[in-house]
């Protein structure tokens, strides 16, 4: 806990000491750990729902659980080679996408669509609301200035920063991006008490990072498996610029196609790409070599390039920031793009009946609400003060389903409404 003062590891709501001797931010990893929240990311989209699997090929697709515990062991290691302390780096590493509705960001889409008249909907804002609000762990004392009410994991100050990527409210998003809706403000403030404004703190960075090579890797390597990829169609150069062109619209939008195709030219050209897949042992060896060696070479570039500017020091907090050379940021680009390009954008009928499905399920639980809604969500509904936050209820109950209960919730009212 060197170099994280006693001001960090403060919770929103106090909490008597505890016998056992951990950390702080030990505890904010076993609670994130035992969450049913996380739980439930085992059941939430990755890249394909987590009903299509690939077991003719010799595997099963990564869920939204997966790729959090592989981000998690990313973040840990990258955030203790500068310094971080790695059960805190870890907390936001796993609680990152804790918020994520069923089938991933096509239904986080959709639930923006629903939430209009509540302030919206993100991921990344929902995370913030169940790691202080939805997940039913911690309450505050009755008296002021919480009045009893849940503070969910009540995580430390420091943990719950971490885990903020985008520490704004919708009225400052930045390209749609936010952490926190109007109505956490208060923890939201709290949390960031004393930071500079707009700036993200350097575990928070670490895990941003560390969420983009794991999905970028891993996401590519389960396209792969799924047959969406082959290695045939990334050796033409006519296919590779439409992939560049699909990476610089979605996510590097400052670079131009020339030098996105050199890049990704000389990125496949690396000795460690494999020739083709075909689902052998071989074949599945080469494929891990391959995702080990990218993890490895965007990991190591952050790292050096971050000490080169830093020194030797712990980096923590608001003393640093990550920095990534534009080359493994292109790359990291790239991958991503890949996937988006074979396997988002090609299959956007079946993300269009997502969508439609998730807005068909709100209009069904508003409808015949509270009773369609489970008991926690229930008493949010009945207790709400007006219409919006009766909505937001209804948003918060669709976002906490996974893929397979959105699905069967969305069934078995069709029936009843019927």
């Amino acid at each position: 806990m060197r170099n994280y003062s006693e001001r960090d590891q403060e919770r929103w709501a106090p909490e008597p000491p505890k016998r056992r001797d951990r950390t702080a931010f030990e505890r904010d990893r076993a609670r994130v750990l035992h969450s049913a929240a996380l739980r439930r990311l085992a059941a939430k989209t990755q890249v394909a729902s987590p009903g299509a699997h690939a077991e003719e090929h010799g595997q099963s697709l990564r869920t939204r659980l997966t790729h959090s515990l592989e981000c998690a062991q990313i973040g840990r290691e990258l955030g203790k080679s500068l310094g971080c302390d790695p059960d805190l780096v870890e907390t936001a590493c796993l609680a990152h996408d804790i918020g994520h509705p069923p089938f991933g960001h096509n239904g986080e889409a959709a639930l923006d669509v629903v939430a209009r008249d509540c302030g919206g909907f993100e991921g990344n804002a929902q995370s913030l609301r169940v790691l202080t609000r939805l997940e039913p762990k911690s309450f505050a004392p009755a008296g002021p200035p919480l009045y009893g009410r849940s503070v969910g994991l009540n995580l430390t100050r420091a943990a719950l920063d971490a885990s903020m990527k985008y520490p704004w409210t919708p009225d400052e998003a930045v390209n749609g991006k936010y952490g926190t809706y109007l109505d956490d403000l208060a923890v939201a403030r709290w949390v960031r008490d004393g930071a500079p404004a707009g700036r993200v703190c350097f575990e928070a960075q670490v895990m941003d990072w560390s969420d983009d090579v794991a999905y970028s890797v891993h996401d590519l390597e389960d396209a792969l498996v799924a047959g969406h990829v082959d290695f045939d169609r990334l050796a033409d150069p006519a296919e590779r610029r439409l992939v560049c062109a699909t990476a610089r619209k979605l996510y590097c939008d400052d670079a131009d196609l020339d030098e996105l195709e050199e890049r990704f030219a000389r990125l496949l050209a690396e000795p460690y790409w494999p020739d083709r897949y075909d689902g052998t042992p071989r074949a599945l060896a080469a494929l891990k070599n391959l995702t080990s060696t990218l993890i490895g070479r965007f990991c190591v570039a952050a790292e050096e390039a971050t000490r080169a500017a830093y020194g030797d020091r712990p980096l923590t907090r608001y003393g640093a920031d990550l920095i990534v050379p534009r080359e493994q940021r292109l790359e990291c680009a790239l991958l991503k793009g890949v996937t988006a390009h074979y396997v988002w954008i090609s299959h956007e009928a079946v993300r269009a009946r997502q969508r439609e499905l998730i807005m068909e399920l709100a209009e069904l639980m508003l409808r015949g609400a509270p009773d369609t809604l489970d008991p926690a969500f229930r008493a949010a509904f009945e207790e709400a003060p007006d219409d919006a936050a009766r909505l937001r209820a209804v948003v918060d109950q669709i976002a906490s389903l996974t893929d397979t209960s959105a699905i069967a919730r969305h069934k078995a009212l069709s029936g009843r409404a019927g």
